[in-house]
């Protein structure tokens, strides 16, 4: 059988290898430590830095396709093992879209793809050029690196914002401003593209917000009409071939209040928005992640129930004095369908520590078991004043 090695090791490669065991495979995982969530379960990890091309190179020798849990490895690193015949999926060119928001912006300009008005920023004068152009406030973004929240700055004033820049810019932070969008919600097309063509893609779904974290992830989208879902599917898939993208691809998208679909950003890997299909899809975005980059044929999508609904699982603050054990335990009491995936972290204040799925037939219902599940995770209270015995 080919071997996949996947850089990183964090929760998505722990996902993907228990995705890679019915497939006959042990994933292969870089990792960083030994306490990282994939090299907790997986029995074939190397120990390394993504940043070091000797650990790569080391790691890529014994493995038939290279590919990544994160974004952050050097493209000049995979370029290099390119050039030593390395395969890699999604290739360097591509996955660059995925590393900087400022090159991601301009490709998807030259397409034709919608988005946010945007400018580089190499000086405070470029921010309130921006601003006095396109309305404050406007949103200032690092173009490498961040996540989750990290590397967003909403920028109200004009004074704010040139301070504001400075200070990056000093610190040596790559910049882009957007315009700030009216937004009614934000949506995700996730889709995965083979290196022979083929494409498969699961239905859009609507991802919650909170303080920069996606929280709740409806699939599908609720009141999304088939042909803004056509829309965003087409839109994900022109990206992808436009690209070169091999693997899966997460389309986040902005819906605004006159119903227009706006790209927010790329990842070019399994993402948040799809870990509901581990459960709610006939092929989960990790298996089909491997069959893509394997090239092998592409799995059905199919929504196994009319209403899936995944819930992020944040650490509490503060943190229960409850075991994780004894929460399980009492929420499987409760809720005995809804499925957990803990990844085996520390519970942190607002760490993401795992996730839960609830599948039914009433949208609302499976919302409510899923949001009540990750809340008594999170906090070892139900948030709506049962006991733990849910009476």
């Amino acid at each position: 059988m080919p071997s996949v090695g996947m850089v990183g090791g964090g929760q998505l490669a722990r996902m993907t290898h228990q995705a890679a065991i019915p497939l006959g495979q042990s994933l292969r995982v870089l990792a960083v430590a030994e306490t990282d969530p994939a090299a907790v379960v997986a029995s074939d990890v190397a120990f390394g830095h993504h940043t070091d091309l000797e650990a790569l190179r080391s790691f890529a020798r014994d493995s038939d396709v290279l590919t990544f849990d994160h974004e952050h490895v050097p493209g000049e690193h995979l370029r290099a093992l390119e050039a030593e015949g390395v395969t890699v999926h999604p290739g360097s060119a591509a996955l660059a879209h995925a590393q900087d928001k400022l090159v991601m912006r301009r490709r998807l300009a030259e397409l034709g793809v919608a988005g946010p008005a945007f400018a580089e920023v190499t000086s405070p004068a470029d921010l309130v050029a921006f601003g006095e152009e396109h309305g404050w406030p406007c949103v200032l973004k690092a173009a490498r690196g961040g996540y989750d929240g990290r590397g967003v700055w909403m920028v109200d004033t004009r004074e704010d914002g040139a301070a504001l820049v400075a200070e990056l810019l000093a610190a040596g932070t790559p910049l882009l401003v957007e315009e700030r969008v009216d937004l009614h919600r934000e949506l995700a097309a996730l889709v995965a593209r083979s290196p022979f063509g083929q494409g498969g893609a699961w239905p859009v779904v609507e991802t919650v917000q909170r303080d920069g974290i996606c929280v709740e992830v409806l699939a599908p989208a609720p009141g999304l009409t088939e042909g803004q879902a056509a829309q965003a599917q087409e839109l994900a898939f022109t990206i992808a071939s436009a690209l070169g993208v091999v693997g899966v691809l997460a389309v986040e998208l902005f819906e605004t209040r006159d119903g227009r679909l706006l790209v927010n950003e790329l990842a070019m890997r399994p993402h948040n928005s799809g870990h509901w299909t581990i459960e709610g899809s006939r092929t989960s975005q990790f298996e089909q992640h491997l069959r893509a980059v394997l090239d092998y044929p592409l799995g059905a999508t199919d929504l196994a129930a009319p209403a899936v609904v995944m819930a992020n699982v944040l650490g509490g603050d503060p943190v229960p004095e409850m075991t994780m054990d004894e929460r399980v335990h009492h929420l499987f009491a409760r809720y005995p369908d809804v499925k957990i995936h803990l990844y085996g972290k520390e519970e942190r204040p607002g760490r993401k520590i795992g996730h839960v799925t609830a599948l039914g037939a009433d949208p609302d219902a499976a919302r409510g078991r899923a949001g009540q599940a990750a809340a008594w995770l999170r906090d070892a209270r139900w948030p709506d004043g049962h006991d733990i015995h849910g009476t």
